[in-house]
């Protein structure tokens, strides 16, 4: 009877599904915006999601999904150290699964893993930053509009879309521009270290490349995917609990219509798809 004691409890133990362990998974996907809406990822709508699933006292590890072209360089940075703070809060080491892209600020938020694992075709990297916008010079001229602008501040009309470009404006534009990068770097260096295998010229000049390449320059750990890597590190009965945003009085869907709200999403779905467009996705 004692010889069959373990076993019928390992049984009974399957069966009711205790005595399983259970990896909480946090999905990020999207667009990094600091706006509320779907299909953007932002601080106020993961944190929540993070707090959850760090929670989970039993759980060995967090495994949190990445797919994002990128975005917001301060979204980015806020979420990659609060999934730092709770994983030195919980101890726990964090899993970065990356699917079809982690670039630019999806990269960000990845190297936030204690390991980053990637499929072969993921694009990872993209270490750099960019400001992109329009120059309608003489447009309204044409148009026989005529535009008054007045400023408090030599340099509060910075890049104005209908005036030309002044160099002073695109020089400190570009000083910007190198502090974020800067901050960019610096965090991938603190979080890589000595697994980076290549020098900072070939790596931090904004430039993607597959998952296949990524592991070869340090950039990421390991080939793999969630189940299989899973599975075989915490056994073939791991249970994994997705993490998913609580439905609320505002999740319900919107009655009635705005064509404001109605162009709002027009314009903010061109606006991801472009983003997306720039790793060819």
């Amino acid at each position: 009877m004692n010889d069959l004691a373990p076993t019928a409890r390992t049984w009974l133990q399957r069966l009711t599904g205790r005595g399983r362990v259970v990896i909480p998974v946090v999905k990020l996907h999207g667009v990094i915006a600091a706006e509320q809406r779907q299909g953007r990822i932002n601080m106020a709508s993961v944190a929540p999601l993070l707090k959850r699933a760090f929670a989970i006292k039993s759980a060995p590890a967090i495994a949190i999904i990445v797919n994002s072209p990128g975005g917001s360089p301060v979204q980015s940075r806020l979420i990659s150290k609060r999934i730092r703070d709770l994983a030195d809060e919980h101890n726990k080491p964090v899993l970065v699964f990356v699917e079809d892209a982690a670039a630019s600020g999806g990269y960000f938020i990845a190297v936030a893993g204690d390991e980053i694992i990637v499929d072969p075709s993921s694009i990872v990297g993209s270490i750099g930053v960019i400001m992109a916008g329009f120059g309608f010079v003489g447009t309204l001229e044409k148009l026989g509009i005529e535009r008054r602008v007045h400023t408090a501040g030599n340099n509060k009309s910075t890049l104005d879309p209908f005036l030309p470009e002044k160099a002073s404006d695109i020089k400190r534009i570009k000083q910007v521009e190198l502090d974020i990068h800067q901050v960019f770097i610096d965090v991938v260096k603190t979080r890589r270290g000595t697994k980076l295998k290549a020098p900072d010229e070939a790596l931090f000049t904004g430039e993607w490349w597959t998952g296949m390449r990524g592991v070869e320059l340090g950039l990421v750990d390991a080939i793999g995917d969630l189940h299989e890597t899973l599975r075989s590190r915490f056994g073939k009965h791991v249970q994994l609990k997705l993490i998913e945003p609580k439905r609320g009085l505002f999740s319900l869907p919107r009655l009635g219509f705005s064509a404001f709200g109605f162009s709002a999403d027009i314009a903010a779905t061109i606006e991801d798809r472009a983003v997306w467009a720039r790793l060819g996705l």
